[in-house]
């Protein structure tokens, strides 16, 4: 059975997406957060489930997304013996001269646009998301 393959340029919602890092990387997920400053919140998440291919840096500013090329789909679908189902190609400045190209595969994805602090309040609202590594104090 063939999978459905998703390979679109990424429309992100309105905002200001400049800072991104990633905050989760393991075997059943890959997902990058992105906001004006990632002091205190980010605003939103690209997570890509069960990740079979990641190519970028930690931390990077101002995406440009964009289809693969062929040649990008063809040298990923060699290594891993066939086309991912959702393949996702940018390039981002990493703080060098030129933009880095990345790629990621995965077999899903999602966008999520809310509001995740990146420290622990306790006067905040029922069902306020936070960051993975944020722990009420003991």
């Amino acid at each position: 059975m063939d999978r459905e393959r998703q390979h679109v340029g990424i429309q992100l919602p309105e905002g200001s997406w400049w800072d991104w890092d990633v905050i989760t990387w393991n075997a059943g997920q890959f997902r990058l957060a992105a906001g004006h400053d990632l002091t205190y919140c980010h605003g939103l998440e690209l997570v890509f489930g069960d990740p079979v291919f990641v190519s970028c840096p930690a931390m990077f500013h101002d995406p440009v997304f964009r289809v693969p090329t062929s040649e990008e789909r063809m040298r990923v679908a060699r290594q891993l013996g066939e086309e991912p189902p959702v393949f996702v190609a940018f390039e981002a400045d990493a703080g060098g001269q030129e933009p880095v190209p990345c790629l990621i595969a995965a077999e899903r994805f999602e966008v999520v646009h809310e509001t995740v602090l990146r420290y622990w309040r306790d006067d905040a609202v029922p069902g306020q998301r936070f960051a993975p590594w944020v722990r009420p104090p003991a």
